[in-house]
């Protein structure tokens, strides 16, 4: 592992050994590993989450190594540097037409993929279900059994390398329409309901209780977020900006799979 480190490093630095094949076998051999599993972009350790830095650099390299090519399935045509994820049934993924995930994306055992995209980099992990026309980006971490309902957002990150990629922790719900962009960090079991849009600088604030908590970037475990405004002073007046309001928190006498939903209809907040 220090040696592919070691080799994606040096032709992050200069691009010129990109000519070489144990560097060009090195960046194949990281992706390779990302795309098992072996590897992933953000892992958690000690209990705080981790990125790689160079695990990215070896998913940008890899678009220079690539060479455009026809990819034909059926009567549908695609010309792009990076293959498209294939045997799912012997990695015991569903995916229904027309899914996509690109080469290089980690998809375990009981993801189900509705029509939707999962990009080069991401990790998935089992029992998740990304919903219809859902997006994925390069690089995000999603747990296990969470739900990406309809529509919904998650964003890629690559660059620049030093930054986290968004990170959904286990047994979340995203609401129709949600979007986690720029690194945002949502913790387990947490309910965003629908057309909530949580970015590096959106405020997220804590209405729960007697007293405001203010996050950003974080949502914090079982937190149920729905969409809300706060004033903001401009030169011409005063208007209203979106923000991210935490109504509450799931409760743990509910059993986990119903409460994706019940949690959102408790609180009286739409799907």
């Amino acid at each position: 592992m220090n040696n592919l480190k070691e080799r994606i490093e040096s032709a992050w630095e200069d691009r010129g050994l990109l000519i070489q094949t144990e560097v060009r076998d090195a960046i194949c051999e990281v992706i390779d590993q990302l795309d098992q599993g072996l590897l992933r972009v953000a892992s958690k350790e000690k209990g705080e989450w981790v990125t790689h830095e160079w695990i990215k650099k070896a998913v940008i390299l890899y678009f220079p190594i690539r060479k455009m090519e026809l990819i034909e399935t059926g009567p549908f045509q695609f010309y792009d540097k990076i293959p498209l994820k294939t045997n799912f049934d012997r990695l015991g993924v569903r995916v229904v037409p027309h899914a996509i995930a690109r080469y290089g994306a980690f998809l375990a055992e009981g993801v189900i993929l509705m029509p939707s995209y999962v990009n080069i980099g991401a990790y998935i992990d089992s029992g998740t279900m990304v919903d219809t026309w859902a997006t994925v980006g390069s690089c995000a971490q999603i747990g296990k059994h969470c739900h990406l309902s309809g529509g919904v957002g998650i964003g890629g990150v690559l660059e620049p390398v030093q930054a986290s990629p968004v990170i959904i922790e286990d047994h979340c719900f995203l609401g129709s329409r949600s979007i986690v962009v720029e690194g945002v960090h949502v913790g387990s079991e947490a309910v965003l309901g629908a057309n909530v849009v949580l970015t590096g600088s959106t405020k997220i604030i804590d209405v729960s209780g007697e007293q405001t908590v203010e996050y950003k970037g974080y949502v914090p475990p079982r937190s149920v977020v729905i969409p809300g405004t706060v004033p903001k002073t401009f030169p011409a007046g005063i208007y209203q900006v979106p923000c991210a309001l935490i109504i509450g928190r799931r409760k743990p006498s509910t059993d986990l799979k119903t409460s994706l939903n019940q949690a959102l209809r408790e609180f009286d907040v739409p799907v």
